[in-house]
Parts: structure tokens; sequence; C-alpha cells
């Protein structure tokens, strides 16, 4: 196996145990970290001078609906609800595996271009067994790690998911790919009858998998206290967004390992709620971080972290001169805590905090490095805020598993320019689809 020992950068490992930044040497073999320290000796090791650079983990985009790349921005201007209409009403069922496929493999390039190495893929547009497998090509084609959380377009509330689906992927296709694992992405309590709701979590429950879902706008539904009563809420559940949940449930999932993923572009531009930030925070929790769909913002993970980041600061600073008349005089979120959102907690939510989301030995080897010597970060004098003010320009290298997937600036990718082609001939013919009410401009 390779060693490659990464020389001359200032790293953010997000360990608990190290300073929020220091100079130190990163030794990878293989697929993992082997070392972190200064000077770290490796004479059979190649050498890589990052000097000038910030290494920190891997990013994670908890939450994105890849399948929906090709329609990129179509939706911007659209509310929550011409979304449900437009997109799940009209051109959902109008998807072909192709279509899927490219859209994933796309969409997980853009990820790694971006500095994201793990992807919650939430895809629930798998409307036959070819769908689901063309889905899981693509994202193995772009080398990116990923949960994907297999779903279907909208069903009757009694109707489960489908398990026979969840084996035969664990069997076949998830199960021969050493960066692919398989979670559920499920219709949840909010959207399931209570039966259903326990029934799907239970099933999640015997197979170990990440079960994750969409809530927003209002009380929750029967189905939630069902699932509490059967006590299948854990660390394995994933809720996405949360908006308006009452702070005693939040309370109540927080203590059950429950963890959240909010997408607070999206969220605060289409009418979900309010990012439950701040609700978590107020409890000793976190929430990990998603983009979302590309139809509407861009899929950055370092934009949600900047935008979770200065909403919550805004509300806080709001509420501290509504209580005190005064302004504050320290800030009540902190960039580190952003940083952690899209890192530690991103892991977490998918299920792979012993494995990524931080650099230490023996987690897998998914690194990038921001390039601190550009004009719009220089001079860095604040490795974490330089981190969370880069955009992708910024972004010079992403390793996954040991594996260089962009060198340079440069994505490591064959065929980009067909990839393109495919990618723009799926969205034009999905679009039309839609028909002139969901066209941009005629929202």
């Amino acid at each position: 196996m390779s060693r490659i020992l990464l020389r001359g950068a200032q790293v953010i490992t997000m360990a608990p145990d190290r300073p929020d930044a220091e100079h130190a040497d990163i030794l990878v073999d293989g697929e993992t970290i082997a070392a972190v320290g200064e000077t770290i000796e490796a004479p059979d090791a190649e050498v890589v001078d990052f000097s000038g650079r910030v290494l920190v983990p891997g990013l994670v985009n908890a939450h994105l609906h890849t399948w929906q790349t090709a329609l990129r921005s179509a939706g911007a201007d659209w509310t929550l609800m011409q979304y449900l209409t437009h997109l799940h009403g009209a051109c959902a069922g109008h998807y072909t595996p192709a279509d899927l496929h490219i859209s994933n493999l796309a969409g997980a390039l853009n990820q790694l271009n971006c500095g994201t190495t793990t992807v919650g893929d939430w895809c629930h547009n798998a409307l036959s067994l070819e769908h689901a497998d063309a889905a899981v090509e693509g994202l193995v084609q772009a080398g990116i790690r990923a949960v994907f959380l297999h779903g279907t377009p909208y069903r009757s509330p009694d109707t489960p998911h489908p398990l026979a689906e969840i084996d035969r992927l664990l069997d076949g296709p998830v199960h021969d790919h050493a960066l692919l694992t398989l979670g559920m992405a499920l219709q949840g309590p909010q959207y399931s009858s209570p039966e259903t709701a326990v029934a799907d979590f239970r099933a999640g429950a015997e197979r170990g998998l990440v079960v994750s879902m969409h809530q927003s706008g209002g009380d929750p539904a029967p189905g939630w206290d069902a699932v509490r009563a059967a006590g299948l809420f854990s660390p394995l559940t994933n809720i996405v967004h949360g908006a308006d949940l009452p702070e005693d449930w939040i309370k109540t999932l927080v203590a059950a390992g429950v963890t959240f993923t909010t997408t607070p572009e999206n969220e605060l531009g289409q009418g979900h709620g309010t990012p439950i930030t701040g609700s978590l925070l107020s409890l000793g929790a976190a929430p990990s971080l998603g983009t979302d769909i590309d139809t509407a913002v861009p899929g950055t993970v370092l934009t949600a972290a900047r935008i979770a980041l200065a909403h919550q600061r805004s509300l806080d600073h709001a509420h501290h001169r509504q209580t005190t008349g005064a302004y504050a005089n320290t800030p009540s979120v902190t960039g580190k805590q952003a940083l952690a959102w899209a890192t530690v907690e991103g892991a977490k939510a998918l299920g792979l905090a012993d494995k990524v989301g931080r650099i230490e030995a023996g987690m897998q080897a998914d690194l990038v490095a921001v390039d601190a010597r550009a004009l719009n970060l220089w001079p860095a004098h604040d490795p974490i805020a330089t981190v969370l003010h880069a955009d992708i320009a910024n972004i010079e290298a992403v390793m996954v598993a040991g594996t260089w997937r962009k060198r340079d600036h440069a994505l490591l990718a064959s065929g980009l320019d067909e990839t393109k082609d495919r990618l723009r001939e799926s969205g034009e013919r999905l679009l039309r689809s839609i028909g002139p009410a969901g066209s941009p401009g005629n929202t």
C-alpha cells in the first residue's frame, strides 16, 4: 500500500484533545491515517509539501437529493409548495435509470470539487431496482464516500418501506463497495401511519441502518408518539429539518441520541421554517449540515456552514438586545462550532463517526487542502475562519480513503465534458415534463 506524508500545512484535526489548529505532519498509509504529529519520519513515503495550506477533515454533506443535479437552479425561485408540485408532482416520475446515474455521478463529482468527501445521498426517487442500481453506480464511479439512503416516491401512509429492496442492496450493490454504506430514507412518522412508522423503524434497527426522515412545519403527527412508545428512537435516527418541532419533542429526541440535519439556505429560502440550530445548542447538541437540493441552492457545505452560523448569531444578537437593551460583547456561536457541523456532526448523523470527520490515527484518510495563499484568503490569520471563508477555487486537493480525487485545483476524473453533456440533455428533457408553469422565469 502507498504511504504519503503531508508536510508543512496548518492542520485542523477537529479532535477534542488537540489544538484548534497546529503545524503538523500527516502520514497516510493506504486508506487510513497512520500518524499525526510534528516532524514525522517516513523514508518510504511520498512527501507532499502543503506549506501555505490548511488541511481539514473531509467535509460531510449529510443531506443531498443528488438525483436532482440535472435540474440545477431550475427551482431557485420556487417556494416549498411549488417545489413539491413541480418536482415531485410533475417531474420525478419521468426519471429513467440513466437520469439517476448521470445526476448522481455529476452531483458527486461536484461535491468532491467543493471539498465534500462524504455525502448522505437521500435518494427518494428509486422508482425501480434499476433506478436504485444506477444511482449507486453513479456514486461509485465518482469515487466519493456515500451513505446511499434508499427511498421511493411518496407512498400511501399505510405502505411500508420496500424491505426486499433494502436486503437486495445490502447483499449486492452496496455490499461490494468499500466507500458505500446503506441507509433508509423513510417517509417517517410525519407522513406514515403509526403502524407503518413503527414497522419501518424496527426494520432499520434490525439491520443496523441509519433511518433518516423529513419533518417540517408543525406539531408531530401521531406516528411520532407510536415510535417513541416502541422505544425506537436512537443514534441511528436522523431527522432532516425538524422545523417547528416543539421544544419538548426536541429535548426527548436529543436525549435518545437522535441526530438532526439542517439545510439552512433552503429552509430559509423555500419556507420550511426556522433552522433549529439554537434549540439544539441550548440542549448541548448540534446540527449536521446539508445542502438539500441543487434545484434551488448551491451544493457547497461551506456555504451552508456560513449561513447557519450567521443566521444563529443574528437570532442570538437580536435576543440579547431585546432582553438586555445592549449589544452582546461575545459571540454566541464560534467558527469552530460551525466547522464541526460540517465535519464531526455530519459523520455522526450518517453513522460514520468512527471513520471520518476527524484527522486522527486510525481514521480514514479523507482530507481537504485549502490553499490559504490565494488573494481572497491571505493573510490567513485564523485557520478556522480561513476554511469557512474558502470557496471552490480555494479547494486545492481532496483525498478520499487515501486516494486523490482532486489535485492542483483540478478534479481527477475522466470524461468531464461527456458527463456535462449527458447532464444537460437529461435536465432539458426532464424540465419539459414540468411544463411552462415550472420553467425558470415562470414561477
